[in-house]
């Protein structure tokens, strides 16, 4: 009987090691670890105004799965009213974001979010944003990234040089 029962440890043993081993495989661990003058700065997405620079963090921004990314916008720098697919959740890192809702661009009213804050819109919800000096925001959400403008006038992808 010890043997049956030292035989099924055995069994059940190396089947969650499979399974475990399995899992890794789909979802390796990975460990990120950055310092801030180890993070590498480059121009934004063409989708954004001239201007900014953007950080990846970690994942990939233009495939499927979660990433988070950091932009650098300068000072009196404006996004006309767009929206995103999924949800994001941001947070200030450093400067102060000026965030308002909806259709049509009104500094009146934004809301002054200085860093430390965070904010999250639903999919679709028509936002706009200003800075009035350099500004660090950190986006977390799930690729592939994507932004539309409300009016595509606006979209710095359609102006030409």
């Amino acid at each position: 009987m010890r043997a049956g029962l030292a035989a099924a440890s055995i069994l059940i043993l190396v089947g969650t090691v499979y399974a475990a081993a399995a899992q890794t495989a789909k979802h390796p661990e990975v460990h990120t670890i950055l310092k801030p003058q180890e993070i590498k700065w480059s121009p934004a997405s063409p989708a954004i105004p001239k201007g900014a620079e953007a950080a990846v963090l970690s994942g990939d921004p233009s495939k499927e799965g979660p990433f988070v990314l950091r932009l650098k916008f300068p000072g009196n720098y404006k996004i006309a009213p767009h929206t995103h697919p999924v949800t994001e959740a941001v947070t200030v890192i450093s400067g102060t974001f000026n965030i308002g809702s909806g259709e049509i661009a009104d500094k009146g009213k934004t809301q002054t979010l200085p860093a430390g804050s965070f904010y999250s819109y639903s999919p679709g919800m028509a936002h706009y944003a200003y800075t009035e000096e350099e500004t660090v925001i950190q986006l977390s959400t799930v690729g592939p990234w994507a932004l539309t403008y409300v009016n595509p006038k606006d979209d710095p992808r359609q102006k030409t040089q």
